[in-house]
């Protein structure tokens, strides 16, 4: 399973990630934040870090 974190102080809650997500990994929270609830869902593909402006999301791919 990949691990994926989200640097709160970073994100300006633009849901770029949660857009551009294949597999629908993330949710936003009350306050409009995306939040990494299905982690074990993750591909891996980094579209999430890779799309964020504020480069608040941190993806570490597992090796297997």
């Amino acid at each position: 399973m990949n691990t994926i974190t989200i640097n709160q102080k970073w994100c300006k809650k633009c849901t770029i990630c949660a857009a551009f997500c294949p597999k629908k990994v993330f949710d936003l929270d009350e306050d409009g934040r995306p939040m990494p609830v299905r982690p074990e869902d993750c591909i891996g593909c980094q579209l999430c870090e890779l799309r964020c402006p504020d480069f608040a999301v941190t993806v570490i791919k597992e090796e297997g």
